[in-house]
């Protein structure tokens, strides 16, 4: 019996150092990870699920369908298996690269122990990073934009987004991803005019994007991701991207005089399919492929 005695004092002393350092870990500790990777889309009236992480009171409040920590109990709280990818999507949905494990860890720490608020206020907001933009005379890169996606698309332009699978196969996740031309290009390097990207988020193509506007992006937004594109779409070191000559497009417009699609010109010969009859002034559908010249081949044009 004394043995047994001795080994729990033992075991527990052990565990002593564990259980101090978890209980000192507070919010104060945790906001800024949440700032950094997770108030970008977990923030107003578009966040997933209703759940904003803006602050200590929000984050105890949960989701619209249930709590995500439970004091105590970091195994079978919802954040900690969506930061390890335990439930899906996992988080952040910007992710690679998701949490360091000693970020994981620390967030762990902060439940195990008891989800110590710490010096600030628990309804104090952090509020997501304004509009991140080049210095004077620089080019605007994919480090400019990627925020935006991340806070307006990915999540349901991803693997497991709120909408299951992605949309039409689109992903918005990445840089490669957004730049991808296997089934059609949505970002034409350099003509922010035949990118349908572009159109979507203006409301040319229907539906506007994002799908659970309004609000849609700000004008500011709109006119960041143009010239990123304009500009050639440069990854986050500055490189542009290369012109996907040849690769498919579908766009949407008002057709004009002279076969031109809001002043973006149209290529139309003999083998282009004509329905519907359009004419200028008509919303329409373009499907073709981007020329070496800079102008939309066309090989179907309807009117919608």
């Amino acid at each position: 019996m004394g043995k047994v005695l001795g080994l729990v004092k033992l075991c527990s002393l052990m565990l002593a150092p564990a259980l101090v350092l978890a209980q000192d870990v507070s919010f104060d500790d945790i906001q800024p990870i949440l700032q950094a990777r997770c108030v970008m889309c977990h923030a107003g009236d578009a966040a997933p699920l209703g759940l904003r992480l803006t602050s200590l009171d929000e984050l105890l409040k949960g989701s619209s369908i249930r709590q995500v920590v439970v004091s105590g109990d970091p195994a079978n709280s919802e954040l900690i298996r969506r930061l390890k990818g335990q439930s899906q999507p996992r988080m952040p949905m910007t992710g690679p690269p998701f949490l360091s494990d000693a970020e994981i860890t620390l967030v762990e720490d902060w439940i195990a122990g008891g989800l110590q608020a710490g010096s600030r206020p628990a309804d104090a907001t952090a509020r997501p990073a304004p509009l991140l933009r080049p210095s004077e005379g620089q080019p605007v890169t994919y480090e400019h934009v990627a925020p935006i996606f991340a806070s307006r698309c990915v999540k349901c332009h991803s693997a497991y987004g709120l909408m299951g699978s992605a949309p039409e196969g689109l992903l918005l996740n990445s840089y490669a991803a957004i730049l991808d031309r296997h089934e059609r290009v949505r970002v034409v390097p350099g003509a922010s005019g035949a990118s349908e990207l572009v159109r979507r988020i203006r409301g040319q193509s229907q539906p506007q994007m994002p799908y659970d506007g309004p609000p849609f992006l700000s004008d500011e937004e709109v006119q960041l991701i143009v010239d990123w594109i304009d500009q050639g779409a440069r990854d986050d070191t500055g490189q542009p991207a290369p012109s996907p000559v040849g690769s498919r497009v579908r766009l949407q417009g008002v057709l004009g005089e002279g076969w031109t699609l809001d002043s973006l010109q149209l290529v139309v010969g003999p083998g282009t399919r004509i329905d519907k009859s359009p004419g200028v002034g008509d919303v329409v559908e373009v499907r073709g492929r981007w020329g070496q010249d800079g102008r939309v081949l066309v090989d179907r044009i309807r009117r919608r």
